[in-house]
């Protein structure tokens, strides 16, 4: 094997272990976002139960708060269950 086959072989492996690298932070990355997604929703829905039993909603109170629980299931089905583990 010449030099130039052994430069070109190891520039392809250090090639692989860059794209490795940059698609386990993407997946770093995007999980989270959805941490984060999720969690600003769980504030919401939060916010809006408080509002409602507390007698200070605009009149929609129900409303708001069945939203936030549709937009919380489709986050599941996106992203898989939350851990509620971390909250309360």
């Amino acid at each position: 094997m010449g030099l130039l086959d052994r430069v070109k072989e190891g520039a392809a492996q250090a090639t692989a272990v860059a794209k490795d690298a940059a698609q386990k932070g993407q997946a770093k990355l995007d999980a989270l976002q959805a941490k984060r997604a999720a969690d600003a929703l769980l504030r919401d829905l939060g916010a809006a139960v408080y509002a409602d039993r507390s007698g200070r909603s605009p009149g929609n109170g129900s409303l708001a708060i069945d939203r936030i629980v549709a937009k919380l299931e489709q986050h599941e089905r996106d992203n898989g269950p939350i851990d509620l583990s971390t909250t309360a």
